[in-house]
C-alpha cells in the first residue's frame, strides 16, 4: 500500500508540473505590465503593418498607425522614385496625424526600408516628438536588402532615446514565434 501511495503521489507531481508546462507556454504576452508600450508603423504594402500587429499580440501595447498627409501612390516604381527623391534631398512629409509618445515608455517604431533606410513618414514621426528618456526598439521590413541604415538613422533622429536592438522581415516572413522571441530577447 506504502508503494502505491508513493507510485501515486509521484504520478500527481509530475502530471502537476506538466500541467503547469503546459499553460505557462500559453500565454503569448510578454510580462511588461509596468511599462506603456506604443507601437508606431508606417506601412505602404501592409508588410510592416502585419509585424506591427504581431508585436501588439505579445506585448499588449496601443497600436498607431503613423500616415503621411498625402498618401504615396500604389505604383511600385513611382514609389521607389519619390522615395528616392525625398531620401535625396532629406524631406520629410507632412503626417495626417503626428500621434503622441508622452507617457509611453517603450516605442516601438516600424518601418519598411526604402533606399537603405526608413520610409520619409517614419522620418517625420521621429523628428517631431521628443524621445529623451525612452526605449525605441526599431523594427523594419524589406524586399531584399536588409534593415542596412535604418537603425542607426533611427538612432541619429532620436538620440535622447536609447535604440535597442531591431527586429528584421524579408516582406512577409515574420512568423509569431519569431517576433514572440526577438522581444523576450530584448529584456524589457
Amino acid at each position: 500500500m506504502k508503494k502505491f501511495l508513493a507510485f501515486f503521489g509521484l504520478i500527481v507531481i509530475l502530471c502537476g508540473l506538466g500541467a503547469y508546462h503546459v499553460l505557462a507556454n500559453q500565454t503569448r504576452e510578454v510580462n511588461m505590465s509596468d511599462k506603456k508600450i506604443l507601437i508606431a508603423y508606417y506601412s505602404h504594402s501592409g508588410n510592416t503593418k502585419a509585424v506591427a500587429e504581431k508585436i501588439k499580440n505579445t506585448t499588449g501595447g496601443d497600436l498607431f498607425e503613423i500616415t503621411p498627409k498625402t498618401p504615396y501612390p500604389n505604383d511600385y516604381n513611382t514609389v521607389v522614385n519619390l522615395a528616392k527623391e525625398e531620401k535625396q534631398q532629406d524631406k520629410r512629409p507632412e503626417l495626417a496625424d503626428n500621434g503622441s509618445v508622452d507617457g509611453y515608455d517603450i516605442v516601438f517604431v516600424g518601418t519598411p526600408v526604402w533606399w537603405y533606410t526608413m520610409a520619409g513618414p517614419v522620418k517625420t514621426f521621429l523628428t517631431v516628438h521628443n524621445f529623451d528618456g525612452k526605449t525605441i526598439v526599431p523594427f523594419c521590413t524589406h524586399g531584399g536588402g536588409g534593415a542596412s541604415y535604418t537603425y542607426s538613422d533611427m538612432q541619429k533622429l532620436a538620440p535622447g532615446a536609447k535604440v535597442l536592438e531591431g527586429y528584421t522581415s524579408y516582406e512577409r516572413t515574420a512568423s509569431d514565434a519569431d517576433v514572440e522571441n526577438w522581444i523576450k530577447s530584448l529584456n524589457l
